[in-house]
């Protein structure tokens, strides 16, 4: 079986991940142009809601369930 096993993330990679979530998810948005699903999200973002902030919550909580696989860090 294939385990998976939380781990900390870099501040680099923490960054490429947050610009690369919320630019996904501001492509998905219906709107007029791209200059403006892009703010909507980031407003979203700083509201603490949207699609990207939704990514980052799912994957805290799939790290918190899979804590006890921590140990298997190497």
């Amino acid at each position: 079986a294939s385990y998976q096993v939380p781990v900390d993330i870099r501040t680099p990679r923490r960054n490429a991940l947050a610009i690369r979530w919320i630019v996904s998810y501001a492509r998905d948005r219906s709107g007029r142009n791209m200059r403006e699903k892009l703010a909507a999200e980031i407003m979203d973002a700083a509201n603490g809601t949207g699609g990207a902030v939704k990514k980052k919550e799912d994957t805290h909580r799939m790290a918190e369930a899979n804590k006890a696989f921590a140990h298997y860090r190497w």
